[in-house]
């Protein structure tokens, strides 16, 4: 790897010069079957023929004014994403980090002006957020913090999948604002929470007064079988954030908002230079269109379940398999052991994956690989398994 790059990545010394669908070609000629979809990104496919020519059309048009003017591809992506969810209103940035960013500064500022002197935001163990400073500190990761102390003040923490801490925590802090927490949560290891996890704290949080943030920047656009991971426990959040799916590669984020969550908001408090550009805007709103055009979240469920069927079917003798879980196609397979070298050893097989916690491989495909493809993922990985 060159010199001129920060070292902020162990990167192996492969580099990749052509994607299609769910391939990858490195630089000399080797195929990849891609199941990390660039962290969960990639979703509609390397090369998608219709975002390429959105991103090619858009580009010969205009690329950037700034938020100073209207933004017409920016509004009509805030119109899709809205009643998509059921939220009010959208802002645009370039990342998850970004859109967490804007959430926690609405939960702040409306708890400021509800005479809150310590606006405070409840936050689980195991999850992550983003690499910012309120981001990383809301992030229940030690590894993600170390060094960067003094933390951002504001925040207390609670066990992920455990409604009844919440509630002593309410009991015994009376500056609380919001919960934050992902559905599923996905670098704490494909954590997927009771069935009525979502709908307690829902209730919770109206009892308190409270905002609920749901962080759905890796399981929002179709990743677990649904639009937003929420709508499969029919609740509405005060916001929600996704980033990742939503540009298939292009850097956009987005902060949803509902209710008075929607209107805390005036001029001068938060902005962004390059947030929902046209460009962004432009090629996010054909993803969106492509993704419920093809019942995309439907094709998701499916081929998940082909995957994490295969799993438990191939590897149901071994002891060294603790679990196999996930909701569509966030999927993990959680082993007794630390086994990050077995993205190497899947790579030399033509593989693309990524280990989560240490022990934990993480699969986030594609959502449009095929089921031979899906069949392709379900070999590798039971082989590398059985192989321990």
């Amino acid at each position: 790897m060159s010199d001129a790059i920060m070292n902020t990545y162990g990167r192996p010394e492969i580099a990749f010069k052509q994607g299609e669908g769910a391939w990858l070609t490195d630089e000399s000629g080797k195929r990849y079957l891609d199941a990390l979809a660039g962290i969960g990104v990639i979703s509609l496919g390397h090369a998608n023929p219709r975002i390429a020519e959105v991103i090619s059309q858009q580009a010969t048009q205009l690329l950037h004014t700034s938020n100073l003017y209207r933004i017409p591809a920016q509004e009509k992506l805030a119109e899709l994403l809205t009643s998509i969810s059921g939220m009010d209103n959208a802002f645009f940035g370039n990342s998850g980090a970004e859109a967490n960013e804007c959430a926690i500064k609405i939960s702040r500022l409306h708890g400021k002006q509800n005479g809150i002197d310590n606006p405070t935001i409840i936050v689980t163990d195991a999850s992550f957020h983003g690499r910012t400073l309120a981001t990383l500190t809301a992030t229940g990761s030690r590894k993600v913090q170390a060094g960067f102390e003094p933390l951002v003040n504001g925040f207390v923490r609670a066990p992920f999948n455990d409604v009844g801490a919440i509630r002593s925590i309410a009991k015994n802090n009376s500056s609380i604002v919001a919960v934050m927490i992902e559905p599923i949560q996905g670098e704490g290891g494909i954590n997927v929470p009771d069935e009525n996890y979502l709908k307690e704290i829902r209730a919770l949080c109206d009892e308190h007064e409270w905002f609920l943030l749901l962080d759905e920047v890796q399981t929002g656009n179709a990743r677990t079988g649904s639009y937003f991971n929420y709508q499969q426990s029919g609740i509405l959040p005060d916001l929600v954030t996704t980033a990742k799916g939503l540009g298939n590669g292009m850097p956009i984020g987005v902060c949803l908002a509902r209710g008075k969550a929607a209107k805390v908001f005036k001029p001068g408090n938060h902005g962004s230079t390059f947030g929902g550009n046209p460009l962004a805007c432009c090629v996010a709103a054909a993803v969106v269109e492509y993704i419920q055009e093809n019942k995309i979240a439907e094709r998701a469920t499916e081929v998940g379940n082909r995957i994490m069927d295969g799993l438990r079917e191939r590897l149901s003798g071994l002891n060294n398999v603790v679990d196999i879980r996930g909701k569509g196609l966030m999927i993990g397979v959680q082993l007794d052991s630390p086994c990050t070298d077995l993205v190497a050893k899947a790579m030399d097989k033509g593989l693309l994956i990524n280990v989560a916690t240490d022990n934990t491989i993480r699969l986030l495909p594609p959502l449009i690989i095929s089921d031979e493809e899906a069949d392709q993922i379900v070999g590798i990985i039971s082989g590398l398994v059985e192989e321990i």
